[in-house]
């Protein structure tokens, strides 16, 4: 049961930051880069999903938002690994370490 509510959170906070990043990036494509108008709206879609991907977990706004700023710096680098080609460094690892260490207690901590 526990296993299974983390695993549907962090899957909320992965799904969240993917639209977030992904719908960023292809607005920054557009924006940018001169791609087509079609990528703005995809990205303008995309960043609408990510408002409401949040609003399925369990905990209040400003909890969720702030444990989710952890994943986002974590998706962020991976993004940069996968997408632009920028291999994270070792601060960059021990950056995201610290980040979902952060994640973990504000979201999971007992109170």
């Amino acid at each position: 049961m526990l296993l299974a509510k983390l695993a549907r959170s962090n899957g909320l906070f992965v799904a969240a930051g993917l639209c977030e990043i992904g719908g960023g990036y292809l607005v920054w494509q557009w924006w940018r880069n001169g791609a087509s108008w079609g990528l703005a709206v995809i990205g303008a879609l995309v960043l609408f999903l990510y408002g409401i991907i949040p609003t399925y977990q369990d905990d209040h706004f400003g909890r969720v938002y702030a444990a989710y700023g952890g994943w986002f710096v974590v998706l962020s680098i991976l993004w940069g690994w996968g997408i632009d080609r920028i291999a994270p460094d070792r601060f960059d690892l021990i950056g995201g370490a610290i980040c979902l260490a952060g994640v973990a207690v504000i979201m999971y901590w007992p109170r």
